[in-house]
C-alpha cells in the first residue's frame, strides 16, 4: 500500500526518519515532502527527490499521511494550521508529552483522523530506533502500515498510551543511561591499560554484542550472565563488587527519578 507522507518539523529527527523511509525502500524521495520555516537547510533533501515546504497547509493537504515532528509548544499552533487538510487521514506524532486526545481536540469533525502516538529515540539516526507505538481511531490495516513504516528504522511495539511516559523514561532516556554505563567502562578500560579510543571500540561493541544476545535469542540477562561467570572467576567478582557499590539499585532509582519527573511536569 504505497502512501505519501508529509514529515512536519525538518528537524533532526524528521530528517532522521525520512532518511530511514527512503533507505529501506519503503518509500522514494518523491513520496516525501519536509517541512522548515527556513526551507535552505533542507536544500541537500531537495536535491535528492524530496519535496521541501514551508507551507505546513500545502504538504498536509496533497499526502496520504502527515507526521508531526515539531517541538511540543510549536503542536497546537501547527495543528489548527493543518487541521482542514487532515480530518480523513494518517496523523502520526513523534511530540513528546502530547497525547492522542490532546491531538483530537485541536481537531474538529467527524470520525476524525486515526491518530498515532510514536516514541522513537535518537537511534533513528542509523535505523536502530526502539519506537513504541499507541494509536487511536485506527483500523488493522493503517495500523499495520504504520508499524511498518517504523520498523525501517528499528523495531517497535505497540503499548497501551498510558505506558508512554514510562517508554520516553525506558526507550529514549534510557540511550543516555546505556551512554554513561559506556562512558564508565571506557574510563575503566583506559585505567587498566588501554588507550581512549581502542577501550571506547571494545566497550561498545561488547555492549553491542550484549543486547543482541538478548533480541535475537529472546534470553534473559541472567541467564547470559550465568554462562560468562565461572567459580571464583573475574567476572563474578566484578559484577558482585559492583552490586555492593550500589550498581542495579542506583539504576533502579535513576529510571524511577526520571519518571517521577516527567509526570510532575505535565
Amino acid at each position: 500500500m504505497s502512501k505519501t507522507i508529509a514529515i512536519i518539523g525538518g528537524g533532526n529527527l524528521g530528517i532522521s526518519i525520512a532518511e530511514g523511509l527512503t533507505a529501506g525502500g519503503f518509500l522514494t524521495p518523491n513520496q516525501i515532502t519536509l517541512t522548515r520555516r527556513n526551507t535552505a537547510l533542507l536544500q541537500p533533501w531537495q536535491q535528492k527527490g524530496m519535496t521541501v515546504t514551508n507551507n505546513n497547509l500545502e504538504a498536509a493537504s496533497s499526502a496520504d499521511v502527515v507526521l508531526l515532528a515539531v517541538k511540543p509548544f510549536q503542536l497546537k499552533e501547527v495543528l489548527r494550521e493543518i487541521a482542514p487538510a487532515v480530518a480523513q487521514k494518517i496523523l502520526i506524532s513523534v511530540v513528546t508529552g502530547v497525547s492522542t486526545q490532546d491531538i483530537r481536540a485541536e481537531i474538529a469533525g467527524e470520525p476524525g483522523p486515526a491518530i498515532f502516538r510514536a516514541m522513537p529515540n535518537t537511534a533513528v539516526a542509523i535505523r536502530e530506533s526502539m519506537t513504541c507505538l499507541s494509536h487511536h481511531q485506527a483500523s488493522q490495516e493503517q495500523i499495520d502500515w504504520v508499524l511498518e513504516l517504523f520498523s525501517q528504522v528499528g523495531r517497535v511495539v505497540v503499548i497501551d498510551e498510558k505506558l508512554m511516559d514510562a517508554a520516553t523514561v525506558l526507550g529514549a532516556c534510557g540511550t543516555a543511561y546505556a551512554m554513561r554505563y559506556i562512558r564508565a567502562n571506557i574510563q575503566g578500560g583506559i585505567e587498566i591499560g588501554f588507550d581512549a579510543k581502542t577501550a571506547s571500540l571494545i566497550a561498545a561493541q561488547t555492549v553491542k554484542g550484549a543486547a543482541e544476545l538478548l533480541l535475537q535469542k529472546g534470553t534473559h540477562p541472567e541467564y547470559e550472565i550465568d554462562k560468562v561467570t565461572t567459580p571464583k572467576g573475574c567476572t563474578i567478582a566484578g559484577l558482585n563488587e559492583m552490586e555492593h557499590q550500589g550498581f542495579s539499585s542506583s539504576l533502579i532509582k535513576g529510571i524511577s527519578a526520571s519518571y517521577v519527573k516527567i509526570q510532575a511536569d505535565k
